[in-house]
C-alpha cells in the first residue's frame, strides 16, 4: 500500500499559518482470501488429474483393442469378449472413417479406433485447457505471463 501525504499551507493573516496535513493512499487491490483461492486451485488440479486418469483408461482399453484385433484374439475368450464390449461405445463414432488393413486372414488393423485415440486425446486436452482458464490469478502471475508473452 502506498502513502502519500499533502502538506498544504495557507497564510490567511500575516500572523496566523495554518498547516493541514492529509495522507491520501491508493486503494488496495480486492483479491479474495488466501484459502478460497488455494481451494479453487485445488479443485481445478484434481479435475485435470481426473481427465488425465480417465484418458489414461480409455487409451489402454482402446491399445487393447487394436493389439487383440491386431493379433485374431479368440472371440471365445472371456477377457477378449470384455474388451470388445467395453470398448465398442468409445469406437463405435469413429467406425468406418477408414478401412481396415488385413494383416492375415483374420487378423486386421483397425484405422479407426486410432483416430479415436487421438480425438479423445484432443478432447482431454481441450478440457485441461478450458479448466486453465478458470483457474484464479494474482496479480504477479499476470503480470510475469503477459511480460512473456
Amino acid at each position: 500500500m502506498e502513502t502519500e501525504k499533502i502538506t498544504t499551507v495557507s497564510q490567511n493573516t500575516p500572523a496566523q499559518v495554518t498547516q493541514t496535513t492529509k495522507t491520501v493512499s491508493t486503494p488496495p487491490v480486492k483479491t479474495e482470501h488466501p484459502q478460497k483461492v488455494y481451494d479453487t486451485k485445488k479443485t481445478i488440479f484434481r479435475t485435470y488429474q481426473i481427465i488425465w486418469y480417465v484418458l489414461g483408461v480409455i487409451e489402454t482399453l482402446l491399445t487393447f483393442r487394436i493389439l487383440l484385433k491386431l493379433l485374431d484374439a479368440n472371440m471365445g475368450s472371456p477377457f477378449v469378449s470384455l474388451i470388445y464390449i467395453v470398448t465398442d461405445p468409445l469406437a463405435l463414432p469413429f467406425s468406418g472413417i477408414f478401412g481396415v488393413t488385413y494383416v492375415t486372414n483374420g487378423a486386421y488393423f483397425e484405422w479407426s479406433t486410432l483416430v479415436g485415440m487421438i480425438v479423445y486425446l484432443l478432447i482431454a486436452f481441450a478440457l485441461v485447457q478450458l479448466m486453465q482458464l478458470m483457474k484464479p490469478t494474482n496479480p504477479q502471475e499476470v503480470d510475469e505471463k503477459v511480460e512473456n508473452v
